[in-house]
């Protein structure tokens, strides 16, 4: 008996507010095998990804509500590494070049052939699918292992809860970015907002005495940035 595999369709989130193109766009990926959902304006696209799983967004940067870039800012600032097409027709250099550097996987002027931007897709997809994934996250001397799910932090050695192994995760994904408490709560605890709680604090303070017992930095690798939120350490210091 032979078994097929089945590969699963690929979710596509399309945020455009032009109807023509995004029906055109649509068509297009569906006739070729993605499963494409559509929004036409900044905030429900921000919103969409934040609920689901999408496995590619293409992103048009003159949305109503919130524009494409302001989008894209908000999600990497948030931790979320969803690759992300830009469509759009402003064509200069220097729009091309901020959307690499605000965090587009790649950006395509309009108008453009939808087998070229299927191409595309398809090499960011396949990074996705077959890249292995990492063991390890490493920021200077600090090393969290995703396997066993010990932290290392110069020489000293622990093993972090489930939640604490959470906040470390997350932290970790951009070293010396500041998250704010609120994003952490959302991303670690599931809690949209709530002023009253200190258990980001306390977990803090947790992982930072697991760590404090060796370590050449007293302090430990999360930073607290007054009225702000927390940080890991992008460079370390003894």
């Amino acid at each position: 008996m032979n078994l097929q595999v089945r590969t699963p369709t690929p979710q596509i989130l399309l945020v455009e507010d032009e109807n023509k193109i995004a029906e055109f766009v649509t068509q297009g990926l569906e006739n070729a095998g993605y499963q494409v959902e559509h929004v036409a304006d900044g905030v429900s696209g921000l919103k969409n990804i934040f609920k689901k799983n999408y496995d590619l967004v293409l992103l048009d940067l003159m949305l109503p509500k919130l524009n494409g870039m302001e989008l894209l800012q908000q999600l990497r600032q948030d931790g979320n590494k969803t690759p992300v097409i830009i469509l759009s027709a402003k064509v200069d250099l220097n729009d091309r070049l901020l959307g690499f550097e605000t965090g587009a996987n790649d950006y395509m002027p309009k108008p453009f052939f939808v087998e070229e931007l299927i191409a595309k897709m398809k090499v960011i997809l396949g990074r996705k699918q077959y890249a292995p994934p990492p063991q390890t996250l490493t920021a200077s001397h600090l090393t969290l292992n995703l396997v066993s799910r010990k932290v290392l932090w110069f020489e000293a050695e622990a093993v972090l809860s489930p939640l604490e192994f959470t906040l470390m995760q997350y932290l970790m994904q951009t070293p010396g970015h500041i998250y704010t408490r609120q994003q952490i709560l959302k991303n670690v605890w599931g809690i949209n907002f709530d002023p009253e709680t200190n258990v980001v604090d306390v977990c803090v303070q947790r992982i930072k005495r697991k760590l404090s017992s060796n370590a050449s930095d007293r302090y430990g690798p999360i930073e607290s940035v007054r009225g702000v939120g927390y940080r890991v350490k992008a460079e370390a210091s003894a």
